[in-house]
């Protein structure tokens, strides 16, 4: 089984000043370089044959280059206790129709269509209950705004659950042309 997601890198510039935000907030797990991403879709495990159209449907997905920025920072909770915090990343709308194809795609292989609201972000840590307070992160990143930079191409990405954290390794680059 392949554990998948469909992602956007962003450049390296961009990736270092996140990294640089890490800090302030007591028994957070900051992700690193090789973390971040902003997510297009999760598949989730599919078997080879499946992986396999996968794939071949997002090669033929058309979509033309566009220009995104970081902007403003969030918290995202399960159950009333924050769990994940992130960048949020602007302007949504291309972002949100690049989702739509790819999320169209993943459907006509016989995935379930995404169920959840689309909230383009770039996840910085993952915290708990034990985490501390996270108004002082919050408070000191309120401005954030990085970028801009054109969006080229997407990435298909497998997942690797380990103890240490997951483990995100690249499989496919997408080159976004116009239709």
């Amino acid at each position: 089984m392949h554990r998948l997601f469909v992602a956007i890198r962003p450049p390296a510039a961009i990736r270092s000043l996140l990294l640089s935000l890490s800090g302030g907030v007591e028994g957070a797990r900051w992700q690193d370089d090789t973390q971040l991403h902003l997510t297009l879709r999760f598949i989730g495990e599919v078997d080879r044959h499946r992986a396999n159209d996968i794939a071949d449907l997002l090669a033929g997905i058309r979509f033309a280059p566009f220009d995104v920025r970081i902007e403003g920072v969030g918290s995202f909770d399960r159950k009333g206790v924050v769990d994940t915090l992130w960048a949020g990343v602007q302007p949504r709308d291309p972002l949100a129709q690049l989702h739509r194809k790819i999320d169209r795609a993943c459907v006509r292989t016989g995935l379930a269509p995404e169920g959840r609201a689309y909230l383009p972000h770039v996840t910085l840590a993952r915290t708990n209950r034990a985490s501390g307070s996270l108004e002082p992160f919050l408070a000191r990143t309120a401005g954030l705004r990085l970028g801009p930079w054109e969006v080229d191409a997407y990435l298909l990405y497998e997942s690797f659950l380990r103890p240490e954290g997951s483990v995100y390794e690249p499989v496919m680059r997408y080159a976004l042309e116009p239709e």
